[in-house]
């Protein structure tokens, strides 16, 4: 069986075939990578981290903002993805509980600032996508870090 992309009839689209779906789910899986990357793990310290959810923890009403819409941006890609329902409500609890911790003054909000939410929620997604479509190519199995490619002097 060929792989096949999106073929057109007329200017609309047919079937856009299994490379399609692979493209958006690996698409997915980077942008899952920059919203973990940016709300938890800015500043990282062996397996401990932190980011803009925690940093924006402490102003109120702007980190329950930043969580629900970083929440919301990867649950999104997980359904551009098309992750299975399981994936999608661990993800969902998840953010539920880093954004609810944000409604309760100081406590809250220093729960927030430890508990990885979205990093969970996205990894959820990243093992989802790797077991349906393997790891997008750009990206070393060993250090899940995008390759290098050396470019030849010249």
């Amino acid at each position: 069986m060929t792989e096949r992309t999106a073929e057109t009839l007329e200017g609309q689209i047919v079937d856009e075939g299994p490379l399609s779906q692979r493209h958006k789910a690996h698409k997915a899986w980077r942008q899952a990578e920059t919203i973990k990357r940016l709300s938890d793990r800015l500043i990282g310290i062996g397996p401990f981290g932190i980011g803009l959810d925690g940093v924006l923890a402490w102003a109120p009403g702007v980190g329950l903002a930043y969580g629900l819409g970083a929440g919301g941006l990867l649950l999104y890609h997980a359904v551009q993805a098309r992750a299975s329902g399981p994936t999608l409500a661990r993800m969902a609890a998840y953010l539920a509980a880093d954004n609810l911790s944000d409604t309760v003054p100081i406590l809250g909000w220093a729960v927030d600032t430890l508990f990885p939410g979205h990093l969970l929620a996205a990894k959820a997604l990243q093992k989802d996508i790797e077991s349906k479509h393997g790891l997008p190519d750009d990206i070393d199995a060993q250090t899940r870090k995008t390759r290098r490619v050396k470019k030849a002097r010249g």
